[in-house]
């Protein structure tokens, strides 16, 4: 089971996932009260374990600008989290597989989830994983709001993919009895007043890797 932490911004941030070793985090780079700059990514994650993959957030950017940050951020994965067509997201992967320094960056995209149509049409994109998130009409993700599993059951999914949307401690053990991701992102489930806390991020990682 994998593991990604989501929203990471702070130094503190840092020194918490690399204590507790999850296998990605990821930098937000789209307006939300989590979001960072290129720059700052950049800082971060020079402290960070070389173990740890990053992925970068998106969300209805210009191609040119997800490129820029991904070259100066050096991120191991995009991540689209908007209405990215598959037309963008086939324009993205061409770009990346003739860039030298791109070529083994890879494509997630995220879903938010209504009903079972949703998870169809993003089976079908050509990208190397989805996020299978809970929708919002307010928000495109971080919102903690849990995405029905109902619907994740009575798909076939053929793509790898993680659970997004209202992941704690209290309901992460339920969850991953219910479906079985590649992996699980987890944001607001390890924060308290709005900032990542040591003591979430260590229970619930050591609670998925008990399971």
């Amino acid at each position: 089971m994998k593991i990604k932490i989501c929203g990471i911004r702070r130094h503190q941030d840092i020194e918490y996932v690399n204590e507790f070793l999850p296998d990605y985090i990821g930098f937000i780079f789209a307006k939300s009260k989590r979001q960072i700059t290129s720059a700052e990514c950049l800082v971060l994650k020079k402290e960070l374990d070389p173990s740890i993959k990053t992925v970068g957030v998106f969300v209805n950017e210009s191609l040119e600008k997800v490129i820029s940050t991904t070259l100066v951020a050096n991120l191991d994965v995009i991540q689209l989290h908007g209405d990215e067509t598959r037309e963008y997201i086939l324009d993205l992967k061409n770009i990346l597989k003739n860039s030298t320094s791109l070529k083994d960056t890879l494509v997630w995209k995220a879903i938010r989830v209504k009903g079972e149509k949703d998870i169809i049409s993003g089976d079908k994109l050509p990208v190397d994983c989805l996020l299978l998130d809970s929708f919002s009409k307010q928000s495109y993700g971080g919102t903690g709001k849990t995405i029905d599993l109902d619907i994740i059951k009575s798909s076939t999914i053929k793509n790898q993919f993680f659970l997004a949307g209202g992941l704690n401690i209290d309901n992460i053990l339920n969850t991953l009895s219910e479906v079985s991701p590649y992996g699980v992102d987890i944001s607001s489930g390890v924060e308290t007043d709005g900032f990542k806390d040591r003591n979430k991020i260590e229970k619930i990682i050591n609670c998925i890797r008990r399971k």
